[in-house]
């Protein structure tokens, strides 16, 4: 028995397979591969495939898959987090496009409702790449990431209204103001639906899931809840993208959403395939090189217009220019949504003639740039910071009182720099505070700087990828910087910045992935925290826990782990290191601080009793006794409770001998048998 769809899927994979590794040869996305393998087998490419219709389905399945696992790794307190980019951000970016389409579109003599229309397209852009190549280049959680991923959760939900409304620009269609009363009560109801969900049915429902522990069960499971809610939001009259992105939403707020995450991607990746295919099958490569001129001419436009309108809406909603560069450029192709929308069109004749080719031409296009686009925004934002504009306009327009200026000046001196104030800016800047250790805090959202002023922290608002932003913080005079911020290309660029300002300043770095941690060193990284790794180390210590290891031999390996990783990722770097780590220039030597806790063995004895360098390989550079230090201590000095030990060794010893140091129950106890 014949089975087209499956011929077809067979067809598309292998090519695809073969497209694929041409492009990675060439170093071209992934993104663009599929589109190219689509235009091949595509009915106006080589006919390979049979089963269009089909393979559009399967197509939309994969969309609804992908803004599901955006919904999971994302969260309810996220989404609220942003919802200024969604409803002020994403309004004015969609207000803005199709209101200059319009304009553009009535010059060029359409029709009053045909130039609407065109706006209506023009304005929605691909939520299926723009998620896919962010989450790629970890920039999801990135400002400018943050506000295109609100811009594009606007457009999904606005895109249900302008399918409303183009049968009246066509002239047929009933009551407008009936049919947005009964959306916006089932739209109330899918909140409602999400709100419960997430709080009371999905965390019991996976909760028995889970105890059978029958993985297939719970992939079964996550697959059913996902499209069972973006069926219903289609009923309801939204989108499945919608819906589907709400099913993450719900899933995330409970514990299962890592394991959820974990079983959906292959089948997600699967499935996205088949859509950027299927978006390439719609192009006609002989139409498309009949008007070649007119259509990258009208390409050019709509990529450049929805790269104005979206950057401008950006540094409207308080973000500063290159924020707004990176958004306007991640949101200038032409999206998915806008093709379910062009068929209405065409059903109503708002799109006669060759201008449903001409759409789809100009449409495909733009998406074939978007990763190239994407891929240069960083380069392009940083040319157009070395315009000569006023410093407000590189900044922000959002009101900040009492942040910017020069009566905000930093005057520290030798103190903390945090550049970024979330989870990981937030705890040290906490631990500074806790230790007396000065500091000063760089942040580019203006909601968080306002409400962190209100609360008496030396915050100041800016991009700290600008070097008048990080000499306000005092980056010339600091002694130590620490970069927390989750956009990978800023924090090498501030790396470099911070390192040129003040080449004795030590940089401590946080990325989420080892594959970063080369250009940062290569950048005048001191020292760089990945994720990935610090994961990795924070399970193996609690596992050997678990099987009752010793505290101090894990403390051991722990160090040698480190010592031995971090090592190996700084001999990618190229620069000379800091002359001021001894660590730098001794792979096998570590300087650390203990403080003597009362009560610890070590508090009242001597430096002779405790034979430190003689028993242990550990030596005592200095003490740090309230305010004063006492460089290089003899035998006879006797050490006190609250004392601050500044010692080098080999990381091992050290961590051998901090339970000396430490007044815990357990070591007391040891210490006395």
């Amino acid at each position: 028995m014949d089975i087209p769809l499956l011929n077809d899927v067979v067809i598309i994979f292998g090519l695809s397979v073969a497209v694929l590794l041409a492009c990675n040869r060439l170093r071209v996305p992934t993104v663009v591969g599929f589109l190219l393998t689509g235009m091949l087998a595509g009915p106006h490419g080589l006919g390979l495939i049979k089963a269009v219709h089909e393979v559009e389905v399967l197509a939309e399945v994969g969309v609804v898959l992908l803004l599901f696992t955006i919904g999971i790794e994302f969260s309810l307190k996220s989404l609220l987090q942003i919802r200024r980019s969604v409803l002020v951000g994403g309004s004015l970016q969609v207000l803005l496009t199709l209101l200059s389409a319009f304009l553009l579109a009535g010059q060029m003599g359409r029709g009053f409702g045909e130039s609407i229309f065109i706006g209506f397209l023009i304005s929605l852009s691909s939520t299926a790449i723009v998620l896919k190549l962010l989450q790629e280049r970890a920039e999801v959680d990135a400002p400018h990431g943050r506000t295109v991923l609100g811009i594009l959760i606007f457009q999904d939900i606005v895109v249900v209204p302008m399918m409303l409304l183009t049968p009246l620009l066509a002239g047929v269609g009933g009551s407008l103001g009936g049919a947005m009363l009964i959306l916006l009560v089932k739209g109330a109801g899918v909140i409602l639906l999400v709100i419960l969900g997430s709080k009371w049915v999905v965390p019991r429902v996976l909760y028995q899931v889970a105890r059978t522990r029958s993985r297939e069960l719970f992939l079964l499971s996550v697959v059913v809840i996902c499209l069972a809610v973006a069926w219903l939001t289609h009923q309801a009259g939204l989108s499945l993208a919608l819906g589907a992105f709400l099913a993450g939403l719900i899933v995330s707020e409970s514990e299962y959403s890592h394991q959820a995450l974990g079983s959906i991607l292959p089948l997600q990746d699967v499935f996205t395939s088949l859509f950027f295919v299927s978006v390439g099958m719609l192009l006609d490569v002989e139409f498309l090189l009949q008007n070649l001129a007119w259509i990258a001419l009208t390409a050019l436009g709509v990529l450049i217009l929805k790269t104005l309108t979206a950057g401008f809406a950006a540094v409207l909603l308080g973000s500063s220019l290159r924020t707004g560069v990176l958004a306007g450029l991640s949101l200038s192709q032409i999206g998915e949504f806008s093709f379910i929308l062009s068929r209405t069109g065409l059903e109503n004749g708002l799109l006669a003639g060759e201008a449903y080719p001409f759409f789809l031409s100009v449409s495909v296009l733009t998406m074939l740039t978007a990763p190239l686009l994407i891929a240069v925004a960083p380069r392009v934002a940083e040319a157009v910071l070395r315009l000569p504009l006023p410093e407000r306009v590189k900044e922000g327009f959002y009101p900040v009182p009492g942040v910017s200026g020069e009566d905000r000046r930093c005057d520290l001196k030798d103190h903390l720099v945090v550049v970024g104030y979330g989870v990981n800016g937030r705890n040290v800047a906490r631990a500074a505070r806790a230790a007396g250790i000065p500091y000063a805090i760089v942040e580019m959202n203006p909601e968080t700087v306002r409400r962190e002023i209100a609360n008496g922290e030396p915050i100041y608002y800016g991009d700290a990828i600008q070097e008048a932003v990080l000499c306000q913080a005092g980056i010339r005079a600091a002694r130590v910087a620490v970069l927390a911020i989750s956009d990978p290309v800023a924090t090498r660029r501030i790396t470099a910045l911070a390192k040129r300002l003040n080449p004795g300043v030590c940089l401590i770095v946080r990325t989420r992935f080892l594959r970063e941690m080369g250009p940062l060193f290569e950048a005048g990284a001191d020292e760089v925290v990945p994720e990935e790794f610090e994961t990795s180390i924070e399970i193996f210590t609690r596992v050997l826990a678990k099987y009752l290891i010793p505290r101090d031999e894990i403390e051991g390996f722990v160090a040698e782990v480190r010592s031995d990783g971090y090592e190996m990722f700084r001999s990618l770097s190229r620069e000379s290191p800091s002359s001021f780590d001894l660590k730098l220039h001794l792979p096998d030597v570590e300087v650390r601080a203990l403080r003597v806790a009362p009560g610890s063995p070590g508090a009242g004895k001597t430096l002779s009793e405790m034979a430190l360098r003689s028993s242990y390989a550990v030596t005592l550079l200095a003490i740090r006794r309230g305010e004063k230090t006492l460089p290089n201590p003899d035998g006879n000095t006797r050490l006190c409770a609250h004392d601050i030990l500044i010692l080098v060794g080999p990381p091992d010893r050290i961590a051998g001998v901090a339970h000396f140091f430490s007044g815990t129950e357990e070591t007391r106890r040891s210490e006395e048998t």
